[in-house]
């Protein structure tokens, strides 16, 4: 972007938010929503401003691991884990005014259920047999088996307690024309691909225990769509713009040395980058072949490429740092080993060619990988090289984001370039590695019956010994199948303005700010 436009865009964000406006705080991020609707979106964009318009039963602390209260005081669960008991709080009230309920909780429940709401991701709720209100303050959750992932699930977005008779009225535009939400902000417009504004909840108290405060500090919050990452840091360095964490990595030590900015990071936080192998395939069907290639990368290399270092280069699927991660894993099999590399690759029987390459019963080591365009295609070069070194051809098709999801549910490719988030190990493994989650997003075609057992005993356990040992045991037998190759964990940070107080960054989600609780002026 040239200078003039970079300047233009920067006028275009102090018209949004005007100095006169002191209780007026300007987020800038890099892309938008599809909509504002928990049970139909899976964007961090969506979930970003849902946190501060929604509430959800259970919050989580900025550690990841200790449950909080939310729009339930208390919990408890029945002996055979079948039945949770949640009791409300009695003072809560929707942005349009109307008291929640326990009926309120049913009924968003109920919508997400309903085949006809076509709601995602159903399986953060449990295999549920019924959700009913006891009375106003006290909801009853059955479950058809136990689920022990529940209330660390009800920590997600996803179960934001909506106003179902409002989301009843508006249909296909329900969060997109309007949300009336219990959160500590309320929506009061949406311009797609431009700007989201909230305006605090008048009367909004029961924040959750994890900030001083326990209603919104400021009276407007602006989150403005600022797409070049150039632009966004400008904004932040000339205080046309109070916070963002989507700040690119090469910025970062020039926004950490500017003494009128703050940068937070999260202490915990779970996003991780891999490339995952569709291990039926034939070019990467013998774990000989996938253990090679993943000892011919060099993630420290990567990482220090991609994210200038701020990453932390992988050497497990998961961060050590999460719930029910397991320490026993060997480290060896990941990390640039070129000698044992080539000894694995030449123990399967692919053998170099005068070209340098490889080649088995006249057929070339070249295996084809998908991936999103942006910010991986550095990254899947660099691994394109490393590969080389030892022989494979890596061949690379990106697509741009707007088709890349449909790609990646095929099986033409080999392999595959992913982030995700997660809450915990067992939030990840469930997602990834049950077979019925072929096609997508168990795109590696892991289909195994002792897995699923797994999963379903630590999903099912009554006891945290019982879900860490399942679990553990999951991570074992794909990290020994080398199932992918782990890239690196990512960082978040949170970046201040000068006219806000520091704030500590949350990483629910990847949604630095949660609940907003946090934003909060000099």
């Amino acid at each position: 972007m040239s200078r003039h436009l970079t300047w233009i865009a920067l006028a275009a964000l102090a018209v949004t938010s005007p100095a006169f406006a002191q209780k007026t705080v300007t987020v800038i991020r890099e892309i938008d929503t599809d909509r504002y609707d928990p049970h139909k979106s899976t964007a961090r964009s969506g979930a970003e401003v849902l946190y501060m318009i929604g509430d959800t039963l259970v919050n989580l602390d900025f550690d990841m691991k200790t449950l909080k209260p939310g729009l339930a005081t208390s919990w408890s669960a029945s002996a055979d884990g079948l039945t949770y008991t949640f009791k409300l709080r009695n003072d809560v009230t929707y942005c349009s005014g109307r008291k929640m309920t326990a009926k309120d909780v049913v009924a968003s429940y109920e919508r997400w259920l309903d085949p006809e709401t076509k709601g995602l991701v159903k399986w953060r709720m449990g295999d549920v047999d019924k959700v009913s209100a006891i009375d106003d303050v006290t909801v009853e959750y059955k479950l058809k088996k136990p689920f022990s992932e529940l209330l660390y699930q009800m920590t997600q977005y996803f179960h934001t307690i909506v106003n179902a008779e409002q989301a009843k009225q508006l249909g296909a535009d329900f969060g997109v024309k309007a949300f009336d939400g219990t959160g500590p902000f309320c929506m009061e417009s949406w311009t797609p691909r431009d700007s989201t504004v909230l305006t605090k909840h008048a009367g909004y108290k029961w924040g959750p225990p994890i900030y001083d405060a326990t209603e919104a500090q400021v009276d407007k919050v602006i989150w403005k769509v600022v797409p070049e990452e150039n632009t966004r840091v400008t904004a932040l360095q000339a205080g046309q713009a109070d916070a963002s964490q989507y700040v690119p990595y090469w910025s970062l030590k020039d926004l950490m040395a500017d003494k009128k900015l703050t940068v937070s990071k999260a202490e915990n936080y779970f996003w991780s980058y891999f490339i995952g192998f569709k291990i039926d395939k034939d070019q990467v069907s013998d774990v000989r072949v996938r253990k090679a290639i993943n000892l011919a990368v060099d993630q420290k290399a990567i990482t220090e490429a991609v994210t200038f270092g701020f990453a932390e280069p992988a050497d497990t699927m998961l961060l050590p740092t999460v719930l029910d991660f397991n320490p026993k894993l060997d480290k060896a099999i990941y990390g640039q080993n070129i000698k044992e590399a080539e000894r694995l690759l030449d123990e399967a029987g692919w053998k170099k060619g005068s070209d340098g390459f490889r080649a088995k019963d006249g057929k070339k080591l070249a295996p084809l990988i998908y991936g999103i365009s942006g910010s991986f295609k550095e990254v899947a070069e660099a691994v394109q090289g490393d590969l080389r070194k030892v022989g494979i051809d890596l061949q690379i098709q990106l697509f741009d984001s707007t088709v890349a999801w449909g790609k990646l549910a095929t099986q033409e490719f080999d392999a595959f370039g992913m982030s995700f988030p997660y809450v915990s190990a067992g939030d990840a493994l469930n997602l990834y590695f049950r077979s019925a989650n072929t096609p997508t997003p168990n795109r590696m075609n892991w289909k195994d019956k002792e897995t699923d057992e797994l999963l379903d005993k630590g999903s099912q356990a009554l006891d945290d010994k019982t879900r860490e040992t399942a679990y553990q045991a999951v991570q074992q037998k794909v990290h020994d199948a080398a199932v992918w190759i782990p890239l690196y964990h990512e960082p978040l940070f949170l970046v201040s303005g000068p006219k806000l107080k520091p704030m500590k960054a949350h990483g629910n989600y990847g949604c630095a700010m949660y609940k907003g609780l946090g934003i909060a002026l000099k």
